[in-house]
Formats: C-alpha cells, structure tokens, sequence
C-alpha cells in the first residue's frame, strides 16, 4: 500500500503531466496558427508523451493499491510570442517539471518508499533527455536569429523533413 501523502503528492503530479500535456498542445496549436507545421508536429508529440507520463503515474498509484484523485487542470495560455520565446517556455517548464520530479523523489525517500523511489528514477532520467532536447530547440532557434528561411529549415527538420498537413 502506498502512503498517503505520497499518493496525494503522484496525484498532484498527474494533473502537473496533463497541464504539460495541455500546455504543449496550446502551443502546437499556436504554431499551427503561425505556419510552422513542423514544430506543432513535435509539439503534438511532446503532449501524447505528457499524457503518457501521466498515465504510468495513474498505473502506478492503481498497482499500490492507492487511489487516484484528479484534480482540476489549469488553462494554458494561448499567445507564446516568438518562436524563441515559446521554446525558452518549453525548456523552463521541463525545468519546472524536473524539480517535482525530484521533489517527489525525495519525499519518497524520506519514507524508504523504495518502489517509488525506483519508479521515479524513469521519470528522471526521461526530464534529463527532456531539458536537453528543449535546450538543444532553443539554441538552434537563437541560432536562426530570427532568418525565416532558416527558422522554415529547422520546422522541416524537427518535423523529420516533411511537411505536414492537416485534415
């Protein structure tokens, strides 16, 4: 059985996936808005992997023998301004993410909640391949330094070098 606050805290932190998963999705939509297909495309990925997350969290409590308890999802905001500023966003918020990844790692410690402990070392690992991959977008976007034939090149390229197109 899983303790409470340790539950109430993988609660928490499922509505923080689908806030991720949400936000992303937000700004995918603004991308689409701003025709840069290539980036909502990765973005669009980026919101199937939070809920993803979300979901291996939700599995999680359930195989304890907790309960699970969503709590109400925040509204993302809908405006990013620049491309640049969008992703410096995504990479703050990967940050963000990270220290609750690492704050519920360290209450599951402070209880010698093992098998917590040893699930949220995924979680870690996957916010490390995250902040570089968010990291690595943002200096390729300074790079572009606001050249739209550049920023048109780096849309292929994220999107895997083809357009895409919706339905």
């Amino acid at each position: 059985m899983i303790v409470s606050d340790i539950q109430d805290a993988i609660n928490t932190q499922i509505k923080n996936e689908y806030y991720s998963s949400y936000l992303y999705l937000s700004m995918a939509a603004y991308c689409e808005t701003k025709n840069y297909p290539g980036f909502a495309s990765w973005l669009r990925n980026q919101s199937d992997e939070e809920l993803d997350h979300a979901m291996r969290l939700y599995d999680y409590i359930l195989d304890r023998d907790g309960k699970v308890i969503l709590e109400a999802i925040d509204q993302p905001p809908s405006e990013f301004g620049t491309l640049e500023e969008m992703f410096e966003e995504v990479l703050e918020h990967e940050k963000e993410v990270s220290s609750m990844i690492n704050n519920l790692y360290e209450l599951a410690l402070s209880h010698n909640d093992h098998a917590t402990s040893v699930e949220l070392q995924w979680f870690i690992q996957e916010q490390v391949e995250e902040e570089k991959t968010a990291s690595d977008l943002v200096e390729q976007i300074k790079q572009a330094d606001g050249n739209k034939a550049a920023l048109l090149m780096l849309d292929r390229e994220v999107n895997g070098g083809a357009t895409e197109t919706s339905e």
